[in-house]
C-alpha cells in the first residue's frame, strides 16, 4: 500500500518547488485544491488533464486538509511574492519598451 509520503513531496529546499507538490510532477497541492474544491473540476478530470494517477490527486487533497498550518504558510508566501512583484508584470506591448 502506498503512503502519502510517496505521493507528496514537501521539501522546502527543492530547486523546483517551494511548496508541497505531487512527486515526479510540477503540480502543487495548492493547485489541486484550487482546481477541485474552489473550481469546477473533479479529481478524475485533474488526473486526466495532467497525466497523474488518480490516487496522487486524492493524496494531494488529503495533504491539504491534514496540514492546514503548512498550507496557510504556503499561501502567505505566495501572497508576499505576488505583492513584491506586482509592479514588474508585463501586461502588454507598452510594457516592453
Amino acid at each position: 500500500m502506498a503512503t502519502q509520503a510517496r505521493w507528496i513531496v514537501d521539501d522546502e529546499e527543492s530547486a523546483v518547488h517551494d511548496e508541497p507538490h505531487i512527486a515526479d510532477s510540477r503540480i502543487t497541492v495548492r493547485a489541486v485544491h484550487e482546481w477541485v474544491e474552489n473550481g469546477d473540476l473533479d479529481p478524475e478530470t485533474v488526473a486526466g488533464r495532467h497525466n497523474l494517477d488518480i490516487a496522487a490527486v486524492y493524496h494531494a487533497l488529503a495533504y491539504y486538509h491534514e496540514h492546514p498550518e503548512r498550507m496557510r504558510e504556503v499561501e502567505r508566501d505566495r501572497e508576499r511574492t505576488i505583492e513584491a512583484n506586482r509592479g514588474r508584470a508585463v501586461t502588454g506591448p507598452d510594457d516592453l519598451e
